[in-house]
């Protein structure tokens, strides 16, 4: 199971119909990752992001989470936030797997959304814990 988003260098400017995040002062379109099947497929098989694209993770319940990255092709930045929407944890500069069985790559607390951007994004733009992911629209847990 796969789960990532694109991260950008700059602001994402808002498109009709495509959802957006911030965080940190960076601002990405995201694709939506609300069911299982949509968490399941990620980002996989992709060659290439946008550096202003990514995904977003929603999960009907918080918990631990833990990505791996089977049939994924481009290196990720895996953010966990929690119900208020706080970095609690980080997974970065996550490689493709090249061998199975994959390893897997847990949040270190609780989270319910889980956004992937290109490795190094993070870093880039300063994230850390405690930062708050803003949601443009009512992206809400999965009931």
């Amino acid at each position: 199971m796969l789960f990532l988003l694109a991260g950008c260098s700059g602001s994402a400017p808002a498109q009709p119909g495509i959802p957006a995040v911030e965080l940190h002062g960076q601002r990405f379109l995201v694709e939506r990752a609300t069911d299982d099947a949509g968490r399941q497929r990620g980002l996989t098989m992709r060659t290439t992001l946008a550096p202003d694209h990514g995904m977003l993770f929603v999960f009907p319940h918080t918990g631990p989470q833990a990505f791996w990255m089977k049939n994924t092709l481009i290196p990720l930045d895996i953010l966990y936030f929690d119900t208020e929407r706080r970095l609690v944890s980080m997974q970065l500069d996550v490689p493709p797997c090249k061998a199975d069985p994959c390893p897997t790559y847990p949040s270190d607390a609780p989270a319910i959304y889980v956004l992937e951007l290109s490795a190094g994004t993070a870093q880039r733009i300063g994230a850390k814990p405690g930062d708050v992911l803003k949601i443009d629209g009512e992206i809400g847990p999965v009931r």
